[in-house]
């Protein structure tokens, strides 16, 4: 057999040999002592510096993570909405008005937690001066982060405003003002200044009859020059639309036209018979003749001497005495006397080519018109209408 061989690990390794011992932590138990008791080659101070550096990193930051949390915690708390916020609630910014008195109303108002909370996070976005004058919509469960951000954008609560066809101007007043929109008087006043007319493009000397028919949607407390603005300039559009050569009309055409077309408006029922009707009155000028509109009469009436509607005029009501009156006076009124809409606008523009000089309302319940080329024609077909009209009245 060959001797084994002998190697330095066997000889490190051999009983007489001292054995190396590991360090398991601070102070190995199994290590030695030097004469004082102490492990060799080890610092009691040094081991306990070293221990405490690590312990004290670990409090700091058990510290701070629950600082951390009690911050975030009470962030949320303030951002949250109020317990008894209410469901819906529309709230306005004062023009001038002050961030510390706007926050202050939040408050009052159980729409925000905290005044403080809003004023540092309107500092941490520089938000504070951009705020936005009108009214908003703040609904139950809204944040204060989401309510300053609402109150920065602008997007304020809007009014449906649906203006029928042929409505006039008081009409529509009236209606911006119940719903908060504009005043009543502020809108009539903005709708016949010269300087605002001239520079929308408005012959005449108020919008009527350029106020077009729509459904608008405009914050509450709207500056009256923009609402006429805008109604004004939906017109020039729908114009446009009907007939793109309407450009080519002076200002006095342009004026005529929707004069007639506001006519029509309050005349005809049926949208067949829009350009019909437009065709007698315009014949009827053709030749002299008064146009004997029972609208122009009504408008007098109602919009200018304040009296209700009638749904039946009588012979003392067409000797009312006003311009507009055209059974006293020949030819157009002086201005339209309502906002037409696309049917009438369109009539007016384009009639229809026929002979027809009268109507008369032949069926109450559908708005159909009997048209006639003579008067002997025309009083005939009144008196068969108006009798069978009465008879089922």
């Amino acid at each position: 057999m060959r001797p084994k061989e002998t190697s330095s690990r066997a000889s490190e390794s051999s009983p007489g040999a001292p054995r190396a011992r590991r360090i398991r932590g601070p102070i190995d138990p199994e290590g030695e002592e030097d004469s004082e008791g102490r492990d060799a080659g080890l610092d009691p101070a040094g081991v306990e510096a070293a221990a405490a550096t690590r312990r004290l990193p670990r409090g700091w930051l058990v510290a701070a993570g629950a600082l951390a949390a009690a911050l975030c915690a009470g962030i949320l708390y303030l951002n949250s909405p109020p317990s008894r916020m209410p469901e819906a609630k529309s709230f306005v910014v004062e023009r001038g008005a002050t961030f510390d008195s706007i926050g202050a109303q939040l408050v009052a108002g159980r729409l925000i937690r905290s005044q403080l909370f809003l004023d540092l996070a309107a500092k941490a976005t520089r938000s504070a001066r951009e705020l936005q004058a009108g009214t908003y919509a703040i609904h139950r469960g809204m944040t204060t982060l989401q309510i300053r951000s609402l109150l920065v954008s602008g997007n304020q609560l809007l009014e449906r405003i649906t203006i029928p066809e042929g409505w006039t101007l008081l009409q529509i007043a009236q209606l911006l003002e119940r719903n908060r929109v504009v005043g009543a008087a502020s809108f009539e006043k903005a709708a016949k200044s010269p300087r605002l007319l001239a520079s929308l493009g408005v012959p005449g000397n108020s919008a009527e009859g350029f106020l077009y028919p729509d459904t608008y949607y405009f914050p509450r407390n709207y500056p009256p020059d923009r609402v006429v603005a805008v109604m004004t300039t939906n017109f020039f559009k729908n114009l446009a639309a009907i007939d793109p050569q309407h450009r080519e009309l002076s200002a006095q055409g342009l004026l005529d036209t929707v004069i007639m077309a506001s006519i029509v408006e309050r005349e005809y029922r049926l949208a067949r018979e829009a350009p019909l009707i437009a065709s007698v009155f315009y014949n009827r000028l053709k030749r002299g003749m008064r146009l004997q509109s029972c609208a122009t009469v009504s408008y007098v009436l109602t919009d200018i001497l304040g009296e209700p509607h009638q749904t039946r005029l009588y012979d003392k009501d067409l000797e009312v005495p006003s311009p507009f009156n055209t059974y006293l006076h020949a030819g157009l009124p002086p201005e339209p006397i309502s906002n037409p809409g696309r049917v009438a606008l369109d009539a007016a523009l384009h009639p229809a080519n026929t002979p027809y000089l009268y109507f008369v309302l032949k069926d109450p319940v559908t708005g159909e018109h009997f048209f006639s080329r003579g008067f002997t024609e025309h009083t005939l077909a009144k008196y068969r209408y108006l009798s069978l009209y009465l008879k089922s009245n």
